[in-house]
């Protein structure tokens, strides 16, 4: 385990579920090299609220570093609320509030004196809804270098085409760089944002339900571009969709009413959660 939460506690004192067996050899191997991974992200008893409402009732974990972490829970559980948290996204929003710690690789994201902007830049962002610039696909993807002064066009044309690339793209669009990114099918689009996403390198890469408007095929794109994006960045993915959390990401968090109530290994959170509550929402009994 990498991390503990509050429902522990109250789990062994008060739950009268029957006992989930125990872990296999194999899980337990896997369990014992958690606490051997770098963190990219540390949340410690992280507090959020909207006014007098209490949405996200202190969340404590660890998002190891070039690894996928989703975040599945029911609607209304905090989930997207959480990961908007990450790089600040929920700062304009009257009478929201945060408390607790989260840190970047070891650096306090909510320091007064933190530039809020270059958070930004180093932790990217891919919404529910794709969100391309009425652009060219090119400057959709070279946006980022351009707002900081890149503007020399043999950095400009690698950096779109390795972008591209990374987000199994270019060979799609290649003959069609200068068309106007709206012009492109749904699963490129948001393929599209992720490769405007990287361009500009980000340490981390955040999407929330990337893939809840898209078509199977698109959807396995996307899921199959996660997979080889971790080796350069540390992705969290929010999905409602159980079976893509279990085929897409290395670690799970379960979150209900704002609260953390299980975060392992995908493999142990899919076959052997520890709460009962995680194990009644994975099996459809409820959410």
């Amino acid at each position: 385990m990498i991390m503990t939460t509050h429902a522990d506690a109250s789990q062994a004192s008060g739950s009268r579920a029957t006992p989930t067996p125990k872990p296999t050899a194999h899980v337990q191997a896997k369990a014992q090299k958690l606490a051997d991974l770098r963190t990219a992200l540390e949340l410690k008893d992280v507090h959020v609220w909207y006014g007098q409402g209490h949405a996200i009732k202190g969340v404590s974990m660890l998002i190891p570093e070039h690894k996928v972490t989703a975040l599945i829970g029911p609607s209304g559980c905090g989930k997207s609320t959480l990961i908007r948290c990450l790089n600040r996204l929920n700062d304009l929003i009257e009478g929201l509030r945060v408390e607790g710690r989260i840190a970047l690789h070891g650096q306090d994201i909510y320091d007064p004196t933190l530039d809020v902007i270059n958070l930004r830049k180093r932790v990217g962002m891919v919404f529910q809804k794709s969100n391309p610039f009425p652009q060219s696909i090119y400057e959709n993807v070279a946006y980022g270098l351009r707002v900081d002064g890149e503007n020399r066009k043999s950095v400009l044309d690698g950096v779109v085409e390795q972008s591209l690339k990374r987000a199994a793209l270019w060979d799609e669009v290649k003959d069609r760089l200068h068309a106007n990114a709206l012009g492109m099918s749904g699963g490129q689009q948001q393929r599209l944002c992720i490769a405007r996403a990287i361009a500009i390198e980000p340490e981390v890469l955040l999407l929330d339900e990337p893939c809840s408007a898209l078509d199977p095929i698109a959807t396995g794109k996307i899921e199959e571009l996660l997979y080889a994006l971790k080796e350069n960045y540390t992705i969290a993915i929010v999905t409602h969709n159980m079976q893509q959390a279990a085929r897409t990401s290395d670690f799970t968090g379960f979150l209900l009413m704002g609260e953390l109530v299980e975060f392992d290994s995908t493999e142990k959170i899919f076959t052997n959660p520890t709460d009962p509550r995680t194990e009644a929402y994975i099996t459809g009994r409820f959410g």
